[in-house]
């Protein structure tokens, strides 16, 4: 039960408590010797204008009724006795005539109106008594001031008794300031009082000092004006009701019109909402990833530039950005699945988002690349160990579709700082550290300024190298290969070389990489072909020794996912006129070894049209045995590392020895680059390899000095102090190189 319930149970039995006293005071101390006819006339024509007499004065919530004029006139005639019991007999007659009429109306609102009345007309003669005496003496006498005067304390002591209770009991049901509702509902009473005092100080006057006949003319009079009046009310009454039957008419149609303007405003706030929410959706998904739900580009890139600009304005503001990539996503992808790529991808997310601290940002860019922003951490040691917390949780196996997957990731970073203006610029540079990261091999890298600088010439030399076939700035040297038996010209390996407009001949190991990142080496490739066939052809035809001669040319792995390969060898030795037999196509291990099946196919389709192959630089790569007899080859070329370390009580001669021992067994010839020396050549001879090159006999040279290279095939024949030096049988306890005597 709250507060307000409580106190109105006080106050109710509080009221009741003191209306049972003074109906018991009433009811003990009854004057017996009042009972008579004048006071049966009394008592029924106060119950009869309680029923029958009562008037509501048009809008406002009042009734005059007679009745209130006879309990006065009760109060001056009889006293306290009489006037209390005939108030509480009024007041329940009257209600009970509100009940029938069908207005609701409680037994305990009944009870409480009978108490409250019956206070109030009990403290009213209390009051009176006390200042006047006995109220029948002075309304007996002749002195009308004394009269007024009593009549008008009488009539202000009801009421304000009479206002208060009500007062309170509705103050406590609205929960409104007792004034406030005193003010509106119960100060208009005081006319009912007043006015009903005055008749019956009037009445009381009259009946003491006037003569009876007179007073029943004057009561038939105020009879005739009364019901006058209450025809009139009813004649207002009735056209008041009209207006308001016409007024509640206009109401319900500005009710109805209300209710649809409404309606159409629910719809246009349901509409708002829907597009608010639609407005929302769009704006999170222009600012989400959709898989992962977390950050995309652009709102890393908002962020981003709002750590930049607090950076300009505190030079002390540091914060470092971490760019990851997943390192073989692609193939899991490709095995497994894009459902299953999907799920690593969403794997990735969760953990990355565990290890990050309220400030800190994690966001998706693409496929399988992340962004991280580490606010406030500016130790270029505690961003490591961030990146190595990474690296370990991510090596961890992520359970997908009831199967272990493993991934690794390769980390860029960037530290953020006032020296950047753009958020492009230090995603830029974190992103070229990743790559450096997976170049190196290495789980992280920390941007440089020497990386961005290296990346703009690469960009550079990638701009510049799609112009050069166009400019004709592509050019072809040539290292010849020598027989190391006849030590005789037997043919020439064709090197692209770049003879840039401004730098000059720019270094293979500069532009290579950079065209096989970008694909270029299949064009640059097809066009060091053509050309060098052209030559070969021209060659053949200018010397007549020269029929026998065979140029090498270097293949990409990228060409053998190039469907025309095979086509484009065919047009070239057509175009050309050579010799399929004089074309050797030299490709390295690992070019043949990422997918050896597919591989072995076009191979094989190159030899049928009778064109040499060869595995260029053999012992670096991860060729299987397996693998290599199935290979169609016709030789294997040492590469340069071993030979060039070659010397004695080393373990290169060793795998010089091996390699060469497992060409025989394979049927292959034996090519050895990088010969430098007289004693590689003469270990290389004792081993047994066939063919060889290097700056021994010739660097790479232009087309005019391998014009006249070929013009003396024989020119190599007295390198050697003696080319018939005795061969040196090794022991076969030995395990290393020994040269003879010379």
């Amino acid at each position: 039960m709250n507060r307000n319930a409580t106190l109105h149970n006080v106050s109710f039995w509080l009221t009741i408590s003191l209306a049972v006293i003074a109906l018991s005071y009433s009811i003990f101390s009854f004057p017996v010797q009042y009972l008579d006819s004048n006071l049966l006339v009394l008592t029924v024509a106060t119950l009869f204008f309680s029923v029958f007499a009562m008037i509501q004065i048009p809008r406002i919530k009042i009734h005059i009724t007679i009745s209130d004029v006879l309990v006065f006139s009760a109060l001056l005639i009889y006293g306290v006795e009489v006037a209390t019991l005939l108030a509480v007999i009024d007041t329940a007659v009257g209600s009970l005539n509100f009940r029938r009429k069908g207005i609701e109306i409680s037994g305990k609102t009944i009870l409480l109106n009978c108490s409250i009345s019956g206070i109030s007309i009990f403290l009213t003669a209390i009051v009176v008594t006390s200042m006047f005496g006995d109220p029948k003496a002075v309304a007996k006498g002749q002195d009308f001031s004394a009269i007024a005067v009593l009549v008008c304390v009488m009539a202000g002591v009801q009421f304000m008794v009479n206002s208060v209770f009500v007062s309170i009991f509705t103050a406590i049901k609205t929960e409104r300031s007792l004034w406030r509702v005193w003010y509106r509902y119960c100060l208009n009473g005081a006319v009912i009082s007043i006015t009903s005092a005055l008749m019956a100080g009037a009445g009381v006057q009259a009946f003491y000092n006037i003569d009876s006949v007179l007073l029943v003319i004057a009561g038939i009079v105020a009879m005739l004006i009364y019901f006058t009046y209450s025809r009139y009310v009813s004649d207002v009454r009735e056209t008041a009701e009209q207006a308001e039957f016409a007024e509640r008419k206009r109401a319900e149609q500005a009710e109805q019109h209300i209710e649809e303007l409404q309606h159409h405003i629910a719809q246009q706030q349901v509409t708002e909402k829907a597009l608010r929410e639609s407005k929302e959706k769009f704006k999170h998904a222009a600012y989400h990833d959709s898989l992962t739900n977390l950050p995309n580009r652009n709102m890393f890139t908002r962020q981003l530039q709002f750590l930049l600009k607090r950076c300009q304005q505190k030079e002390d503001a540091r914060f470092a950005v971490l760019f990851l990539d997943l390192n073989r996503f692609k193939t899991i992808n490709d095995s497994l699945g894009h459902s299953t790529g999907d799920n690593l991808i969403l794997g990735v997310a969760r953990r990355l988002s565990n290890l990050m601290r309220q400030k800190d940002m994690v966001a998706r860019l693409s496929g399988d690349e992340f962004a991280i922003i580490l606010n406030g951490m500016c130790d270029i040691e505690d961003v490591k160990h961030f990146a190595e917390l990474i690296r370990k949780k991510l090596a961890a196996p992520f359970s997908l579709e009831e199967r272990q997957v493993f991934t690794s990731v390769s980390i860029g970073i960037a530290i953020g700082d006032n020296s950047y203006e753009t958020a492009e610029n230090i995603l830029r540079d974190a992103d070229i550290a990743m790559y450096q990261s997976k170049a190196s091999e290495k789980p992280y890298v920390v941007f440089d300024k020497r990386m961005h600088a290296h990346a703009v010439n690469l960009l550079q030399v990638e701009t510049d190298l799609r112009y050069a076939i166009e400019r004709d700035e592509m050019v072809a040297f040539y290292q010849p290969i020598i027989n190391l038996k006849s030590m005789r010209l037997i043919g020439f390996e064709a090197l692209m070389r770049w003879n840039h407009p401004t730098r000059g001949l720019v270094p293979p190991g500069e532009f290579i990489p950079v065209s096989e990142d970008t694909g270029l080496i299949v064009p640059l490739t097809m066009w060091m072909l053509r050309d060098s066939c052209q030559k070969l052809a021209d060659w053949k035809a200018r010397f007549p020794h020269a029929k026998d001669l065979m140029m090498s040319v270097n293949l990409s792995g990228k060409h053998f996912a190039q469907d025309d390969l095979v086509a484009s060898v065919k047009e070239v030795l057509k175009e050309t006129g050579i010799e399929p037999r004089c074309l050797k196509l030299e490709l390295t291990e690992s070019a043949i070894m990422d997918n050896a099946e597919s591989v072995i196919s076009i191979l094989q389709q190159l030899k049928r049209i009778g064109v040499r192959l060869s595995i260029d630089d053999f012992g670096t790569g991860y060729s299987s045995l397996s693998y290599l007899h199935r290979f169609p080859i016709d030789a294997l070329k040492i590469d340069r590392s071993f030979v060039s370390r070659m010397e004695s009580g080393t373990e290169n001669g060793e795998i010089v020895r091996t390699v060469v021992a497992l060409a025989k067994a394979l049927g292959l010839t034996v090519i050895a680059e990088g010969i430098e020396t007289i004693h590689q050549l003469h270990q290389l001879r004792i081993l047994g390899s066939e063919y060889g090159q290097g700056f021994l006999f010739s660097r790479p040279v232009p087309l005019e000095e391998a014009l006249e290279l070929l013009a003396e095939p024989d020119r190599w024949k007295n390198i050697m102090p003696d080319h018939r030096m005795p061969i040196v049988q090794h022991k076969a306890s030995e395990s290393i190189l020994q040269l003879g005597d010379v």
